[in-house]
């Protein structure tokens, strides 16, 4: 009886989840204002600025400072762009969640 109770559990999580992944494909992404634009543009061109440089001559800091800057501008234009992110962990313990109340 149990195991058909996970097995039931398990299919229904799978029919209903499968939908839900299919729409998400299809929608677009939102519109940029032209200040967003434009800081993506800037954004570009630091990052090919940062690339063409000649990293060996850097001190250790320079570059620690070069690398977090990189990663802040990463993150900003994420942040632009919407949407939202589960990590690996969320998706595990959403996964328990369901599975111990089921």
């Amino acid at each position: 009886m149990k195991k058909q109770m996970y097995l039931f559990a398990t299919i229904l999580f799978l029919t209903l989840t499968a939908p839900a992944v299919m729409a998400n494909d299809n929608k677009s992404k939102p519109e940029m204002t032209a200040s967003q634009i434009a800081r993506v543009e800037e954004i570009q061109k630091r990052v090919e600025e940062i690339r063409s440089l000649d990293k060996s001559k850097l001190s250790r800091d320079e570059r620690k400072q070069l690398r977090n800057e990189l990663q802040e501008m990463k993150r900003e234009a994420k942040a632009m762009s919407g949407g939202v992110y589960l990590s690996v962990g969320a998706i595990i313990i959403i996964l328990l969640v369901l599975i111990l109340i089921l």
